[in-house]
């Protein structure tokens, strides 16, 4: 291992943590550009996060708006269809939550739902199922002539790293919630999930709508990977930083305040003795 990745990694590959902060801390940074860039432009971006139970999709979507404002930067993940939006044309609900001009829309799972959980576990007809295939590239087609950019992601994870992480959440009281039924199953069903994937990549894995595959037993650097794609993907460039002047604050001789007693504090669970 050469002393620059030395740096950077441990013995067994993973990123060092103070290597992942410094680069996470510079790549902060432009994710605002782009957002400012984003917002003045007028564009409309939508980016589709999809993948393996625990392959880490959350962590990289919060890494990304940390930095961001959410009026700008929206997260969409959509619960279990109602039953009247599953008389609807299939790609109504999502459609809904489409970006308007200045905005970037991030999908925590989308409409590949259906070629996904849906169909691995019953949920929709096989007609539905081969209907979503055959529909979904000309959906995709409409929503890039419209003028939308359109990013695919789909996190990978072997399953010796899954096993790790659902191990993991299960031993910690803030994660156990990670592990919903959905995600038990999967694990019973990891070649259907397999199989899934594979045909959903031979039909919508397009030229003009391609999927971006990103290897993520290592989470930290799934999440650089991922940001640095994403800023490489949506060209942008520094704008001029307004002039922000901060006025002198009015004296506070000015106006007399209620007596502070007279409102209510919560408790210092904290106190210095």
């Amino acid at each position: 291992m050469s002393k620059k990745a030395k740096n950077r990694f441990h013995e067994d590959g993973r990123m060092k943590k103070s290597f992942y902060e410094k680069e996470s801390n510079k790549l902060s940074v432009e994710l605002v550009k782009l957002q400012e860039w984003v917002k003045a432009k007028g564009l409309r971006v939508v980016v589709i996060f999809e993948g393996r139970d625990a392959a880490g999709k959350g962590g990289v979507i919060k890494r990304i708006t940390e930095p961001m404002n959410p009026r700008v930067c929206k997260v969409v993940a959509l619960g279990t269809p109602t039953e009247k939006e599953k008389s609807q044309w299939y790609f109504q609900r999502y459609v809904a939550h489409l970006p308007a001009a200045g905005e970037l829309v991030l999908f925590d799972r989308s409409w590949y739902n259906r070629a996904g959980v849906e169909h691995v576990m019953g949920f929709c007809t096989k007609d539905e199922y081969w209907e979503f295939l055959r529909a979904c590239p000309n959906f995709e087609q409409m929503l890039i002539r419209s003028g939308i950019i359109l990013l695919k992601y789909w996190f990978s994870v072997s399953s010796e790293e899954q096993e790790k992480r659902f191990h993991a959440r299960l031993a910690d009281p803030t994660k156990r919630w990670k592990l919903s039924p959905m995600d038990l199953k999967s694990r019973e069903l990891w070649v259907e999930y397999s199989k899934a994937k594979d045909t959903m990549f031979d039909y919508t894995d397009t030229k003009i709508s391609p999927w971006y595959d990103v290897p993520a037993d290592d989470k930290k650097k799934a999440r650089l990977n991922t940001i640095r794609h994403l800023l490489n993907k949506i060209p942008y460039h520094d704008l001029p930083e307004e002039e922000i002047v901060l006025t002198e604050r009015r004296p506070e001789e000015e106006y007399i305040r209620p007596p502070m007693e007279d409102q209510n504090f919560i408790k210092d669970y904290y106190p210095m003795n």
